[in-house]
């Protein structure tokens, strides 16, 4: 698996981070930019990727699954390692080593949005995930995610039912144990994002010192 194309914006100073985009199924590279404008990082880098995978008018990271995009089980830990290490690879080749990493993703990018700080603790920052869920397997940097204490942001609505509850149980169950985690769950919102969880996302940012707090 290799990432051949990406959306980028590259022009800031060393010290900033860049917000590393991951779309969701079916989606593609321009599906997460704009939402930037919205949690307080409208002028930051990034880096928008386009899953490797075609699929109808889109993308997709994981090509085989149990239902509407989304693997389980040991497939799951197989292709989200697969994931992992082309998107790695991805941004070893892209941005300089000494610049601070966000992931950002939705639904499957969610999930490796959360991923890459397990694949490679020490160079991914943060992780914003919104209605992401969890590989189940192991992971190498586990223990030393546990130690680092990353900030972690996993949204979700209360009523997204494309995963069980025992798999939204389990993301928040590791990252309360691996990160600093903010969780937070928006009444009546299914598979989705919503205002509210973005204010939430620049908040979390803003706390963070990976956006400057703004004054309204």
């Amino acid at each position: 698996m290799k990432i051949t194309k990406a959306l980028t914006r590259l022009n800031g100073p060393d010290s900033a981070p860049v917000f590393l985009l991951l779309h969701g199924w079916g989606s593609n590279e321009y599906d997460l930019p704009d939402l930037l404008n919205y949690c307080g990082a409208g002028s930051a880098d990034y880096a928008s990727l386009q899953a490797p995978i075609a699929y109808g008018m889109g993308y997709t990271w994981f090509g085989d699954w149990a239902h509407e995009g989304v693997p389980e089980g040991a497939s799951l830990d197989v292709q989200a390692l697969e994931a992992a290490q082309a998107i790695d690879t991805w941004v070893s080749e892209n941005i300089p080593a000494n610049r601070p990493v966000v992931t950002m993703g939705f639904s499957q990018g969610g999930l490796l949005a959360c991923h890459m700080l397990r694949f490679n603790p020490e160079r991914y920052a943060a992780a914003v995930s919104c209605s992401g869920w969890l590989a189940p397997g192991a992971m190498p940097g586990d223990e030393e995610l546990k130690a680092l204490q990353r900030p972690v942001f996993y949204g979700h609505g209360s009523i997204d039912d494309i995963f069980p509850a025992a798999d939204v149980q389990a993301m928040s169950d590791f990252w309360a144990a691996h990160s600093k985690l903010t969780e937070q769950i928006y009444p009546g919102m299914a598979h989705s994002i919503n205002m509210p969880e973005m204010r939430d996302i620049q908040r979390f940012l803003e706390s963070n010192s990976f956006v400057r707090p703004q004054i309204w």
